[in-house]
């Protein structure tokens, strides 16, 4: 039941992308260009995730577990620090340069677009590069500092 619920929830969001335009990296690339022929039709579209996310997490809060039985598990986190703020920046330059972001990619790489084929590639190429880089960092983390004297 779970993966059937799952496979709908991604159906309808991928849809709703559609529908939006935000798998059209030109519609959003005419959203972020406020110098130029800006279209804010997005704003609206982010406004009404915004509200339907604000109620949805605001019920999900009060609940132990889900509908369809499983725990909880929203996010605890609320501090802001460097790791934060270089991802949002690395994810709005991303988003900035291609039109893309991590969902409609996906969506516009099914519809077979090009660009989205290179973004989804650079996407996991720096996912895994990320992956790696954290890896190495906490394994020099955990070994032994040689005893200076």
């Amino acid at each position: 039941m779970t993966n059937l619920a799952s496979f709908v929830c991604g159906l309808i969001f991928g849809l709703g992308l559609i529908l939006a335009g935000m798998a059209n990296p030109a519609k959003v690339l005419a959203f972020l260009d406020l110098a130029g022929k800006w279209d804010p039709s997005l704003a609206l579209v982010m406004g009404g995730a915004i509200a339907v996310a604000t109620g949805a997490f605001a019920v999900a809060g009060k609940r132990a577990r889900s509908i369809l039985g499983a725990p909880m598990q929203l996010p605890t986190a609320r501090d802001i620090d460097k790791r934060l703020v270089l991802g949002s920046v690395a994810f709005g330059m991303g988003w900035g340069l291609a039109g893309f972001c991590p969902g409609p990619a996906l969506v516009a790489l099914g519809a077979g677009l090009p660009k989205a084929v290179v973004f989804v590639g650079a996407m996991l190429v720096g996912m895994l590069g990320y992956e790696l880089v954290n890896r190495a960092l906490a394994d020099a983390a955990q070994r032994p500092q040689p005893r200076t004297h």
